[in-house]
């Protein structure tokens, strides 16, 4: 039986991501910081099988201590302070977890070489590439982050490479652009604007804010992404490869398909008032994928379309507005 290590389990991917491991026949240890029992709790509701550590990818000797006894086929490094917004006001700590963080447990992984060989997926990401004029990205368009999110994350992205030539260890990035899903906190734009859109059609609220309206990302569904997480680590050469759709909408649009999925036919200025203090210091204002190394080496493709995607986390929204 294979076993893998998940740190950020109780997380959007981390979610998806075990329960496609179990479905493969996986032994799944999740890492997690003991910081919201409540969330450890759900993910274990769901998915009862996994086993839960207690970690934080903040301290160098406690990732040593889990790696060290674990000794797992697989590691995904999923932890993060994920928020692009909250790194703004907490850039130190967004730069210790999400860059250091990848370090140390790229390092305790080479501690342990002599004993077992680990294969260890890293969560990069587009906003790494930030205020870029290279449309569409792929594994070789120049980094420009615009965030302490961004740059941690290209901290993170190098490091995997440097332990991936200087010491052999197989380690792949996945530059994955953005995904979303039921899983997705509440804080992220997506899933705020599905919760309030099911929360005005159920008649509880009239209105609600949000920051810009023009960035463009590219969206596809976390449930498919994970397939791409685990394709990377059953390779046998490690790399990095960019995970997206190929198409970006704005976040205008996203906002207007989970309306009209409603059936709340008005113009958008009936439901949402523009909120400044929503938008951040430096915004990236376009980001689009080109996965054509991920479908040429991994055969992998997005199963998931935008208009499927913004359905399946409105009508996940609607049942749990209807039961509170």
């Amino acid at each position: 039986m294979k076993t893998a290590l998940i740190t950020g389990i109780t997380g959007q991917d981390g979610n998806h991501l075990a329960a496609l491991l179990l479905g493969k026949g996986y032994e799944v240890t999740g890492m997690v910081d003991g910081t919201d029992s409540q969330k450890d709790l759900d993910l274990l509701s769901r998915l009862p099988k996994i086993k839960l550590v207690t970690g934080n990818l903040g301290s160098t000797a406690q990732i040593n201590s889990i790696i060290a006894e674990i000794l797992p086929d697989e590691i995904y490094n999923l932890g993060a302070l994920t928020f692009v917004g909250k790194s703004f006001e907490e850039p130190e700590n967004t730069v210790n977890i999400t860059g250091l963080g990848a370090i140390r447990v790229l390092d305790a992984v080479k501690q342990v070489q002599d004993q077992k060989s680990i294969r260890v997926y890293q969560a990069s990401s587009s906003e790494m590439f930030g205020d870029t004029s290279h449309f569409p990205q792929n594994e070789e368009t120049p980094f420009s982050p615009r965030s302490p999110y961004g740059y941690a994350k290209v901290l993170a992205h190098h490091a995997c490479v440097n332990y991936r030539s200087a010491f052999g260890i197989h380690a792949s990035s996945g530059i994955l652009f953005n995904h979303e899903g039921e899983f997705r906190g509440e804080e992220f734009v997506t899933r705020k604007i599905t919760k309030n859109v099911a929360k005005i059609k159920l008649g509880k609220i009239d209105r609600f804010s949000l920051g810009s309206l023009e960035p463009k990302r590219d969206w596809g569904y976390a449930g498919d992404y994970v397939e791409a997480m685990w394709l990377m680590l059953q390779q046998d050469n490690p790399g990095d490869y960019v995970i997206s759709t190929g198409q970006s909408h704005s976040v205008r649009e996203f906002l207007q398909m989970a309306l009209d999925l409603a059936g709340l036919d008005k113009d958008l200025a009936s439901y949402v008032d523009f909120d400044p203090s929503l938008i951040r210091p430096t915004e990236v204002n376009h980001l689009l994928g080109d996965s054509t190394k991920a479908k040429k080496i991994l055969g992998w493709e997005p199963k998931t379309r935008f208009s499927e995607l913004v359905k399946l986390m409105l009508d996940h929204d609607l049942k749990i507005e209807e039961c509170t």
